[in-house]
């Protein structure tokens, strides 16, 4: 956390946990690790794929990314 830069990449991370928290984990009583960490999945992926950020003129964070991707042939 010391580098340059660095708090500010710690602030998406954190604002990330946080909905992770507030969204799942608080809402369920799980019964073991392992079924935790299968709902956090599950999370992640409705998260990434399917639910729309007003950061990102509501896209998902799958159809921001892939536009920034390059769409030109890749070198033999």
């Amino acid at each position: 956390m010391d580098g340059r830069g660095a708090w500010r990449d710690n602030v998406f991370v954190e604002r990330l946990w946080k909905s992770v928290k507030y969204e799942r984990v608080y809402l369920y009583a799980y019964d073991s690790v392992a079924e935790a960490k299968q709902s956090i999945m599950q999370y992640m992926e409705w998260y990434n794929q399917s639910r729309p950020h007003s950061s990102l003129d509501k896209q998902t964070p799958h159809e921001a990314y892939t536009v920034m991707l390059p769409t030109g042939e890749l070198a033999a």
